[in-house]
This record gives C-alpha cells, structure tokens and sequence, in this order.
C-alpha cells in the first residue's frame, strides 16, 4: 500500500518527544500565510478538522490533515516529513525545541497514482 504521507526517522523521534510533552498529537499542512507552507503539529483537538480537511494518512499513530482545496493540488504527490534545526512556525507545538517540522515531497510513480484510485 503506498502512503500519501511519509516520516523521516528523524521526524518520529521529534513526533514521540512531543507526544511525551503534550500528549496526543495531530498534524495539518499549511497552506501559507504567516508559518508558510509548513505542517503544523498540535496538540490534538487544538485545531478544528472540519469537513473541507482531508486525512492524508499517519506519521506514526499521529493523524495528518491537509485542506481539500490544496489536496487536489498535492494528490499526485507523496508528503515526507523531516525536521531541520531553526525555528519554525509560532503556532507548531516544536518551534521551542529549535527545530521545525519540514515537508520535502517526491511524485507518485503511475503505478502508485493508479493504487491510490482504487
């Protein structure tokens, strides 16, 4: 099966020190403005998944949500998520650790787009 969204090692370890901080977790793409185009990881609940989000998959046992408007866009597209030092954006949960979450990206092969239509 292959998954829309992917993480690095680096970003699971960063996912369970943050869950051992706050708790469960969830993250959502950001589709720009002030953090840019970044995922943002909260605290679950802190942000309102509403009926224009889609779940893209998992990092972890952590739940990833994208809006559907910027899915249509990214759909042919796997989402990898990695950590890089620096600060990132002022409403994600690791910004004070000194370290952002990261979205790097690879398309899908036709194979994969064709599994993904099933």
């Amino acid at each position: 099966m292959t998954d829309r969204v992917l993480a690095t090692e680096a970003a699971l370890k960063l996912i369970g020190q943050l869950t051992s901080k706050h708790g469960p977790l969830m993250f959502h793409q950001s589709g720009g403005c002030c953090d840019g185009s970044s995922p943002m990881c909260y605290a679950e609940g802190e942000l309102i998944i509403g009926q224009q989000d889609v779940l893209l998959g998992f990092i972890g046992e952590v739940p990833f949500y994208m809006h559907k408007n910027q899915f249509e866009y990214w759909k042919h597209t796997q989402l990898i998520i990695d950590v890089v030092e620096g600060r990132g954006g002022m409403f994600s949960l690791e910004g004070v650790e000194g370290k952002r979450f990261l979205t790097r990206s690879r398309a899908f092969t036709v194979e994969e787009n064709l599994e993904l239509q099933k």
